[in-house]
């Protein structure tokens, strides 16, 4: 069930926090989004926080709740729409009336596939996510890649919205590495990718040359 903090003005009942299954989740959350088309603004809303949701996205994407993992899709994009990170760096699923904590793993969405395309003579990465999202890179939705210690890997993510990421998953690496081309970037040789005129680097040239040896 949802654990709730002692500063929560809800009572809980017919909340988020509230709901014993995903099917009551499913009806409140569907209640909030049907309120236009699009997107909910998510952003614009600032409700009290009613505690935190035994809800946890893991690492591939999956959704749990209440430790079973959600297996309907439609119901996962639902929820997907009503995510917000805010600068706490926490998680929440928000409404114009409730906001609720719930667990990330890494990032709250996957990338799972990648078109490049050219656009008035640029080139074009158009990302698609696990929950339907589809992003092009580019200043507005930048690429980052952050090196992981332990494998001397990479772990690439795509800004989706807001402050929420997309874990590009590692097919979708390996296109972008195909991609990826020396550029420099503040007098560096890099490996970088392009997208919409903004460049993306991947690591130093040098670097790369080491770990293809």
């Amino acid at each position: 069930m949802a654990k709730r903090t002692d500063n929560s003005r809800h009572d809980g009942k017919g909340g988020l926090s509230g709901a014993s299954d995903a099917a009551g989740l499913e009806a409140l959350i569907g209640r909030a989004a049907r309120a236009g088309k699009g997107l909910p603004p998510v952003e614009r809303w600032n409700p009290d926080f009613c505690g935190d949701l035994d809800m946890e996205i893991r690492r591939d994407g999956t959704w749990f709740y209440l430790g079973t993992p959600i297996g309907r899709m439609p119901l996962v994009q639902l929820f997907s729409t009503v995510l917000r990170k805010d600068e706490d760096g926490r998680t929440y699923l928000v409404t114009p009336v409730e906001k609720v904590g719930i667990r990330v793993e890494d990032a709250p969405f996957v990338a799972v596939e990648v078109n490049a395309s050219m656009q008035d003579g640029e080139q074009v990465l158009t990302f698609r996510t696990n929950v339907g999202d589809v992003v092009e890179a580019g200043p507005d939705n930048p690429l980052r890649f952050v090196d992981e210690e332990d494998t001397d890997g990479l772990k690439p993510y795509l800004l989706v919205r807001g402050r929420l990421e997309a874990l590009v998953s590692r097919p979708v690496m390996y296109e972008l590495v195909e991609l990826g081309e020396e550029i420099k970037v503040d007098g560096r040789a890099m490996f970088a990718v392009r997208s919409k005129g903004a460049v993306f680097p991947i690591m130093p040239s040098e670097k790369l040359e080491r770990l293809s040896a």
